[in-house]
């Protein structure tokens, strides 16, 4: 017998634990045709957010409906050695014991990393597991793996020598604080409080001309280069071609017509810094203007800028220029101003654009086949609307910037002769041997310091944990994989380079479609933020109502380009839900609800059972068409609503003269079609609830059939819905519900019973209500059921409420039982009240100005609140029309 109440705690880690000794989730379990999810793998010093749970929920349910289908399912996880948030790491619990990296050296200090790795690194991985993930913990990889760093360096060396990977001086994002480039994913923009400075530069041989720029970096000043202006700003014509006098440093630089500069802005004329600015590195390439490096690599500035200010930290430079331009009487005007600033997301402290040498790969030439590969459709985004996303950042794609200044990471593949010249090669033997070969003797070589961005190693992902290069059995049947599940924030830097790499070396699209969830945001809307304290831990949510909870929810709420707004008095509700499945089992097992081994679906006469088998197979068909064009939230909206509202609140409770009766056959067959029902939901709701119904499977039917994981997915062909049976039981629930909303519509008291007319002589409703008598007296708190001729008038009738059901009038007097005219003036006012408010939603709607301004969020909420006020004021209506 099923405990009187399902306890997440009590079972989620024991059946986890079955799952994985007993091999359900490995590669081969099913002998059907291969289907493959790459799990993005998460940062090796992460834990498990709400983002993560969102994702992984997803993926897990994709997995676990094709394993049931038959098919030979790899999820593939993982995770990534993150360079910089692993190095910071480890560096921190150095600095505790007063020690740093440069003092170990790198070999020793790689080896603590390795250490920390094996002792700690596997920390989001019991996570996962926690949330019932069904990966192949078998096949877990790791981007440094041997393997995958084989592949990294053949990547590496052949893009090399095809001359798609180079060295160059460009600008990048450079935080200072840990002295490496950084990818614009590690940028965080800040809104700080500055200033706007007007400074006049002189032009050079028009006595007390002076041009002025507006700059809110004065410390970088010291770099320009040159000046632009809007080519059509008609106060700088003149100009355009002359060349001003750099203040304090006295070079001449240039003023050039470039559409960069906004003649809207500030004073129309823009100081160029190329070495400096990301913008202004192009409009010097442009214009071929001299690129100045004025910071070293702790953003002090260095000996390309007069001698006073050398070594100078660059904020301290600021306020000494901003004080030597005034002494001068160079500076015109100094306004307030708030800006964004980029900052680093782990440093904190702001980046500086930085011209320096790096390694680069040409992604213009690899953007190119994976441009077509979308455009053709051999790889398919969903939501379609994110491939102009994709289209517009490959179509204007720049080199990739792939190297960083760190010690934890793929080590560049490249060493240095005595000349700098540089050999790249797959190991250092390798490259000996070439330097040899270029010198005419042996030489010692110095390899490259850097390591290798960790999206490079990621790029690689799809097929790397494969075994690509080795050309091993699961390459060759799993690859390329199905879908690719992941947020928009990673289009460019993850999916388009995965896809550019896959398609270059394995000359196939690593993934036929790209699926891309939206944000997980809090009950307002707003996104979550430690600063504003509305994160939700994913964990402290299982501990408290269950991982099916937390997994219901966030699908049910993952409409396809809708964020997720998240709430505990949402996954609470869906742990009752889970509830409400054991009861129904429980309510099953003890009316004796067992299938018998012949039971053939096809064969119940039972009108109540013909309707859920009907009932059964469209949910089967609406679950597997949602899933299959990922509509997450259509296949648990259709669950939910099988499960609770078709099954529970009224199979369940139809059948219960059936098998309280005296009819043995129908009660059998009763039990029997009730039986396989639950059956069948268990199965359906196994991807998205995995513990609890596979708890309800192990207690129901015991594991010498095997974990329900196992077993094969519903097939729709259960039986066709039967028009007949379909057509009267909708017409009990419509006049059951229609009662119950009249009676609630009107106050009428729950323990009232209430007498019902039905308006007319026909025959087929005569029959219809004589033979669901018991159920329409029980649900709807009817006392008595007649047939009159005629609906009752005059008098009689001012005491009567009416509801109308295909046709027929159905009158509830309720003289008796409330205040009628009491009850009118009620529902007026609400109404009244209603319609005012969707008149004051409708005027702020209409205003542009509101709708301009306010936040998406409010305006969405502001929409639904019309929705509710609009059903309420339709509802209320009906309630008066009911009275007459």
């Amino acid at each position: 017998m099923l405990d009187k109440t399902y306890s997440p705690q009590d079972v989620e880690a024991r059946l986890y634990k079955a799952w994985e000794e007993g091999g359900c989730f490995r590669q081969g379990v099913k002998s059907g045709r291969p289907y493959t999810i790459a799990l993005p793998p998460p940062n090796v010093t992460g834990s498990l957010h709400m983002g993560h749970a969102l994702n992984h929920t997803l993926q897990d349910i994709l997995i676990r409906w094709q394993r049931m289908r038959g098919r030979d399912a790899l999820w593939q996880p993982g995770t990534d050695h993150a360079g910089i948030a692993t190095q910071m790491v480890v560096e921190r619990q150095l600095a505790e014991k007063q020690q740093n990296r440069h003092d170990m050296g790198r070999e020793k200090f790689v080896e603590r990393v390795w250490q920390w790795k094996a002792e700690s690194g596997g920390m989001i991985t019991g996570q996962q597991r926690r949330l019932g993930e069904s990966c192949d913990w078998s096949r877990e990889r790791f981007t440094m793996d041997d393997g995958l760093s084989h592949a990294v360096r053949k990547v590496f060396v052949e893009l090399y020598r095809e001359g798609l990977i180079y060295k160059d001086q460009r600008l990048v994002n450079w935080d200072p604080k840990l002295l490496t480039a950084i990818s614009d994913l590690e940028v965080e923009q800040h809104e700080v409080k500055s200033h706007l400075w007007y400074f006049r530069y002189p032009v050079e041989g028009m006595a007390d001309t002076f041009i002025t720029v507006a700059t809110t970096r004065p410390e970088t000043m010291l770099g320009d280069t040159g000046i632009a202006v809007h080519p059509e700003d008609e106060r700088y014509q003149a100009l355009v071609g002359k060349y001003a006098i750099l203040p304090i440093v006295g070079r001449r630089i240039r003023i050039v017509a470039d559409e960069y500069s906004d003649p809207e802005k500030g004073s129309g004329a823009v100081k160029i810094t190329p070495a400096h600015d990301f913008n202004d590195f192009e409009v010097g390439k442009r214009h071929s203007l001299e690129m100045i490096n004025i910071f070293d690599r702790h953003a002090h500035l260095n000996e390309n800028v007069p001698e006073k200010y050398r070594g100078m930290e660059r904020f301290a430079a600021r306020k000494a220029i901003v004080a030597e331009m005034e002494e001068l009487g160079l500076v015109e005007k100094i306004e307030p101003n708030r800006h964004m600033v980029p900052h680093g997301d782990r440093s904190q402290v702001v980046i500086e654009p930085w011209l320096t040498e790096q390694w680069y790969v040409n992604a213009a030439v690899l953007a190119k086949p994976a441009i077509e590969a979308v455009e053709k459709g051999d790889i398919q985004f969903v939501p379609k609307n994110w491939e102009k996303t994709y289209f517009d950042w490959m179509r204007n794609i720049q080199p990739w910037c792939i190297s960083r200044q760190l010690w934890w990471g793929h080590q560049i593949p490249a060493w240095y002769g005595p000349d700098g010249r540089v050999f790249v090669a797959y190991d250092e033997a390798e490259a000996q041997a070439e330097a040899a070969k270029h010198y005419g003797k042996a030489v010692d070589l110095t390899r490259d310091e850097d390591v290798l961005d960790t999206w490079f190693s990621s790029a690689l992902w799809p097929f790397s944990t494969l075994g690509w290069p080795e050309q091993t059995p699961v390459l060759g049947s799993h690859y390329p994989t199905d879908v690719l599940v992941t947020g928009f924030d990673i289009i460019f830097f993850w999916v388009a380079r995965m896809i550019m790499m896959g398609l270059h070396f394995t000359k196939t699209a690593p993934f036929h479609t790209v699926y891309i969830h939206a944000l997980v945001r809090d009950e307002k809307g707003q996104k979550m933020s430690k600063s504003k304290g509305n994160v939700m831990d994913p964990l402290d949510i299982i501990d408290k109502y269950g991982a099916d909870a937390l997994r219901f929810t966030l699908s049910i709420f993952a409409a396809q380009g809708r964020d997720v707004k998240m709430s505990e008095q949402r996954v609470e509700g869906y742990r009752n839900f889970a509830t409400k499945l054991w009861n129904a089992a429980r309510f099953a097992e003890m009316n004796g609800c067992v299938l018998p081994d012949d039971f053939d679906p096809k064969a119940p006469e039972g009108i109540i059972n013909k309707w859920i088998l009907g009932r059964l197979s469209q949910a089967v068909r609406d679950v597997d068409a949602a899933l299959e064009a990922y509509r997450f939230n259509d296949a648990a909206g259709a669950l939910y609503h099988f499960t609770w509202g078709t099954f529970c609140d009224w199979y369940l409770e139809l059948i219960k003269p059936a098998l309280t009766g005296e009819d043995a056959a129908l009660k059998a067959e009763t039990q029997a079609t009730c039986a396989y029902v639950l059956r069948q939901l268990i199965h359906l709701l196994h991807p998205f609830m995995p513990f609890v119904t596979e708890e309800l499977w192990d207690k129901l039917y015991g594991r010498p059939d095997g974990f329900l994981m196992l077993r094969s997915w519903p097939g729709d062909g259960v039986r066709s819905e039967d028009k007949a049976a379909a057509a009267e039981i909708d017409w009990l629930i419509r006049l059951i519900e229609g009662v119950r909303g009249a009676r609630s519509a009107l106050n009428v008291p729950a323990g009232a019973k209430i007498a019902m007319q039905g308006i007319g002589d026909d025959a087929e409703l005569i029959r219809r209500l004589l033979r669901h008598s018991d159920p329409i007296k029980r649900l709807a708190r009817i006392e008595t059921i007649t047939m009159e001729q005629a609906a009752p008038t005059g008098e009689q009738a001012q005491g009567c409420a009416r509801i109308v059901i295909d046709g027929t009038t159905f009158v509830l007097p309720l003289a008796e039982v409330i205040d009628i005219a009491k009850e009118k003036e009620r529902l007026g006012k609400e109404r009244d009240k209603a319609l005012a408010e969707i008149a004051k939603i409708d005027a702020k709607l209409g205003d542009a100005s509101f709708v301009s301004r306010a936040p998406e969020a409010v305006v969405e909420e502001q929409k639904e609140r019309r929705g509710s006020y609009s059903a309420q004021a339709e509802k209320l209506a009906d309630a008066l029309q009911q009275l007459g």
